[in-house]
């Protein structure tokens, strides 16, 4: 067979070489590292003529540190770095390092976002400790952001008094000004803030037609004249958080009325200090009122009251949804509970006492049909009872979380049978809660 002429010639290239030498110039020809150029090709792209676009994307998952390592990568990375879309968010981290182990936002990043970013800012919030210093710094950051239209406020302190700490005048002062210049302020949290009547008028008068949000538990200096400013105002109001002593009859007909959106979420704080104090009583007019117009509305309740100032609440109707009991609540209530609450959908009972639940938590089972989560602490409950709560109340418990300690054994049933019974019930496998023994 004859050869193609390429191949001959090739042949006889190789045919006067000797062995070793044609050895030594494979050797050769493997071990040279190719360059970048021929790097580049192989992996057919080059990373730094990526589409800004898609350098944005990418950075948007990345934390701020290795954005900002990236960035100096090359210029076109620097450039994305600096976009207005990745300084949209933002949450200041306020921390003294002498009292706290939580990071802190450094300083020289805080001028640039001042100096640079601050109109591009449209969500932010702030975390502070309890220090007084890092309050004032958010005041400071506050004070600051002048050109800037913020969509969402958060003051999130992470340990008491903080924000209540600072002169009242200071606070107000640097809060206003982001309720001037914000224009469609959506959302704001500002629990335990000296916030008060006058500076909620400036919010209204500036964002009446955008606020969906407004969280302000423990703002002792509001009134409710003042909360129903806002109310009568800000006919877009979708969610709502305040304290029971906010809480009247006419606010919750103001939330109903034809020219307000239907409310979607109330969160009501009931607190006493000190043992004794008198609470008022929400009508039951109100109340259906409020249902009438918004029939889908959560109702949350949580309450830290002492077992003698529970009067005033559930004698009737109350459309409350979620409901928290964080110190010992008695039987009586629980039992009003159990007759005047329909709409219940989640009951959580942190402690109540040594006698038994058991005929209250039937009555619960039988009027609060909507009940779907159940969850008992330092409270006792036979086995039987219990048994027979979760066979009324059937699969629709999807959440039941129960302390070992809280179930009694009795005639009918051990603490090895209530596993088997109540699963059977439920449709699935539960157990009961344990408590750690370390």
């Amino acid at each position: 067979m004859k050869r193609v002429k390429g191949d001959k010639e090739e042949s006889n290239s190789t045919s006067h070489e000797s062995p070793p030498e044609v050895c030594k110039k494979v050797r050769k020809q493997l071990s040279e590292e190719p360059d970048e150029e021929d790097v580049q090709c192989d992996l057919g792209c080059d990373w730094t003529r990526l589409p800004q676009e898609i350098v944005l994307h990418i950075f948007q998952y990345l934390p701020l540190l290795d954005r900002a390592l990236a960035s100096q990568v090359c210029r076109g990375w620097n450039e994305a770095f600096h976009m207005p879309e990745l300084w949209r968010y933002f949450e200041f981290e306020l921390n003294q390092p002498t009292s706290s182990y939580l990071k802190a936002t450094h300083p020289d990043l805080i001028k640039q976002i001042i100096t640079r970013h601050s109109n591009h800012l449209q969500y932010v919030s702030f975390k502070v400790d309890s220090s007084t210093e890092s309050a004032e710094a958010a005041c400071a950051i506050l004070s600051q952001l002048v050109n800037c239209s913020l969509k969402t406020l958060g003051l999130i302190s992470t340990a008491r008094p903080s924000f209540m700490e600072l002169p009242k005048s200071h606070f107000i002062s640097a809060l206003t000004v982001v309720f001037v210049n914000s224009k469609s302020l959506s959302s704001l949290k500002i629990d335990d803030t000296p916030v008060d009547d006058p500076s909620l008028k400036v919010l209204v008068a500036n964002n009446s037609d955008t606020l969906k949000l407004l969280k302000m538990s423990s703002c002792p200096h509001v009134s409710p004249a003042g909360i129903l400013c806002v109310a009568d105002q800000c006919h877009g109001l979708r969610e709502l958080a305040l304290n029971y002593h906010l809480l009247s009859d006419e606010l919750l007909l103001a939330l109903s009325s034809e020219k307000h959106v239907h409310l979607e979420h109330l969160r009501i704080d009931v607190v006493s200090d000190t043992p004794g104090q008198h609470f008022h009583a929400i009508k039951k007019s109100s109340w259906e009122a409020m249902v009438r117009h918004s029939p889908k509305f959560n109702l949350v309740m949580y309450f830290f009251l002492y077992e003698d100032e529970f009067g005033p609440f559930f004698c009737e109707e109350t459309p409350v949804t979620h409901l928290y009991f964080g110190r010992s609540v008695s039987k009586d209530v629980l039992g009003r509970v159990g007759l005047h609450c329909p709409r219940l959908v989640e009951l959580v009972v942190c402690a109540n006492g040594l006698r038994p639940l058991d005929e209250e938590l039937i009555r619960i089972a039988r009027h609060c049909t909507q009940l779907s989560a159940l969850g008992l602490g330092e409270c006792e409950v036979t086995c039987s009872a219990f048994v027979e709560f979760v066979k009324m109340c059937g699969g629709r418990l999807s959440q039941l979380s129960i302390m070992e300690e809280v179930l009694i054994p009795d005639q009918k049933y051990t603490l090895d049978d209530i596993h088997w019974e109540v699963s059977k019930h439920l449709g699935r496998v539960w157990f009961p809660d344990m408590m750690p023994t370390w």
